[in-house]
C-alpha cells in the first residue's frame, strides 16, 4: 500500500514539473484576465495603437453590445457606459493592442463585440473614457490621458454593482 501512494506521489510531482517547465515556472497568484501595463495588457511599446481623430455621425457608428448579455457587474457597467459614449470611444487607441490581435480600428471596437468582456484594459479605458466626458474634457484630451497612462487609475471595484447611471450628456 505505501508503494502504491508513493508511486501516486512521484507521479503528482513529475506532472506538476512538466506542467511548470512548458507554462514558464509562474504560476499566477490569482487569475485575471488582463492587468494595467506591459505584462498582462498593453505591450512595452512606444508605438500609438489605431484611432480616429474625427469622429463620424453618431448614426454611423456601431452599436455597442447589450450589457445585460454579461453575468457580472463590472463588465455590465462597462458596456452601459460605453453605449453613452461611442464617438468618444471611436477616437481612442485601446493599449491591449487588439488592433494586432484582432483588427481592431479603435477602443470602441472592443465594446462592439465580446472582446471587452474579457480584457480589463478595455474596460479600464472604456470607463476612463466614460468618466472623462462626464467631466466635459474633450475625446483630444481624454486621448491625451489614455496616451499618458491615465486610465491604469480606474479602480474596477467600484463599478462591481451594476446600476446603471441616467445622466444624459
Amino acid at each position: 500500500m505505501a508503494i502504491k501512494r508513493f508511486s501516486i506521489f512521484v507521479c503528482v510531482l513529475t506532472m506538476g514539473l512538466i506542467a511548470m517547465a512548458f507554462g514558464g515556472g509562474r504560476m499566477p497568484a490569482t487569475i485575471s484576465l488582463a492587468s494595467p501595463g506591459p505584462l498582462g495588457g498593453a505591450r512595452a511599446t512606444d508605438d500609438v495603437p489605431p484611432y480616429h481623430a474625427d469622429a463620424p455621425p453618431a448614426k454611423d457608428l456601431p452599436d455597442t453590445l447589450d450589457p445585460m448579455k454579461f453575468p457580472d457587474a463590472i463588465t455590465q457597467n462597462a458596456y452601459a457606459m460605453a453605449a453613452k459614449v461611442r464617438p468618444v470611444l471611436y477616437q481612442q487607441p485601446c493599449y491591449c493592442h487588439c488592433d494586432k490581435e484582432l483588427g481592431h480600428g479603435s477602443l470602441l471596437d472592443c465594446f462592439t463585440g465580446m472582446h471587452a468582456a474579457v480584457c480589463n484594459v478595455c474596460k479600464w479605458e472604456g470607463i476612463y473614457a466614460y468618466n472623462e466626458t462626464k467631466k466635459k474634457k474633450t475625446p483630444a484630451q481624454i486621448r491625451e490621458g489614455i496616451l499618458k497612462g491615465e486610465w491604469k487609475k480606474v479602480d474596477l471595484t467600484k463599478y462591481a454593482k451594476y446600476s446603471p447611471e441616467t445622466d444624459k450628456y
